[in-house]
């Protein structure tokens, strides 16, 4: 899968992924998301970003859930 608004600069951020070399972490990104707030929410605080970044950001998170295992409580 290729990321074209995803950027890990060591440089920036120390390397922490990033939208488009905006300084806003994804995980902000997803954490926006994860809290509840809409679109319309994220884009209105964050005038820099745009909607394909926010959907961007989700397929870039839901992929390195992927590559991992997380610990859960179980049943």
């Amino acid at each position: 899968m290729v990321f074209n608004r995803i950027t890990i600069d060591p440089q920036k951020m120390a390397g922490v992924p990033c939208i488009r070399d905006l300084r806003m972490p994804v995980a902000t990104v997803v954490a926006m998301v994860a809290e509840g707030m809409s679109d319309k929410e994220i884009l209105d605080a964050h005038p820099e970003l745009e909607r394909e970044d926010i959907r961007e950001a989700l397929r870039y998170a839901a992929e390195a859930v992927k590559e991992r295992a997380l610990p859960l409580k179980s049943a």
